[in-house]
């Protein structure tokens, strides 16, 4: 992974707040030591008192939160406790889900399992919810506008697999990889090549957030797609 300019992803800041566009494979926190900079790292170096308000896994891109002193670091932290901050993310699920103007929620407890997974668990479970709704329908694939009411682990992720529509390239959950030639007609490969995939992650990213800052006005911010999310979504509406 390229060096990440932790300038070039700022989306939005103020005196309180710094809002990013965090790039897939770069963990939330420090990992091992010797790995890449974590952003937790790199917002450090920007700003000493940065503190993450939330994460968001190693994979999965998108919009984040850092707060730059510890007030609001706390009132944002109550805001999350409370489930008054809203977060939208944009995934691409398996099957067809057209549901018009229409939302499905899906109520199923999340329990922890080892290895940072999880499982649904109906009796040992924390409550998990979380609305899914229509964006575009292609063949065999939907995208999804994900919106976690609860902040569990994976919640995403394991509430699409559990009603049978695992995100593309989610492998943990039971979702497979998404290549071109199940689409494109005469797709042709260059000799001694293997296909790769459309893309290499879970396809998951962190659209959209919205909160209120220490003075009560409403913060909302957008997150655009990395390149292999677009690539990926571009290629699904010129084929599929």
């Amino acid at each position: 992974m390229k060096k990440v300019n932790f300038k070039d992803i700022i989306i939005k800041e103020d005196e309180d707040y710094i809002l990013i566009n965090k790039p897939p494979y770069l963990s939330s926190l420090d990992e091992r030591l010797g790995e890449a900079p974590s952003i937790l790292r790199l917002a450090k170096e920007y700003h000493a008192d940065a503190q993450l308000c939330h994460r968001l896994d190693k994979e999965t891109s998108g919009v984040l939160v850092i707060a730059k002193n510890p007030e609001a670091y706390r009132h944002l932290s109550m805001q999350f406790e409370h489930r008054e901050v809203n977060k939208v993310y944009h995934a691409l699920a398996e099957g067809i889900h057209d549901f018009g103007q229409q939302e499905m929620v899906v109520n199923a407890p999340i329990a922890a399992l080892d290895k940072g997974l999880v499982k649904i668990d109906r009796t040992k479970g924390k409550i998990a919810e979380t609305a899914f709704s229509t964006l575009e329908v292609f063949s065999g694939y939907t995208l999804m506008k994900c919106m976690p009411i609860t902040g569990r682990l994976h919640q995403i992720r394991i509430h699409l697999s559990f009603i049978k529509s695992p995100i593309a390239g989610d492998t943990q959950y039971g979702g497979k990889e998404i290549y071109l030639s199940q689409f494109k007609k005469r797709f042709n490969l260059k000799k001694d090549t293997e296909e790769e995939p459309l893309i290499k992650r879970v396809a998951l990213h962190a659209f959209s957030i919205q909160f209120s800052d220490l003075q009560g006005n409403e913060v909302y911010a957008e997150a655009e797609y990395p390149k292999d999310f677009d690539v990926l979504i571009k290629q699904l509406q010129r084929y599929s």
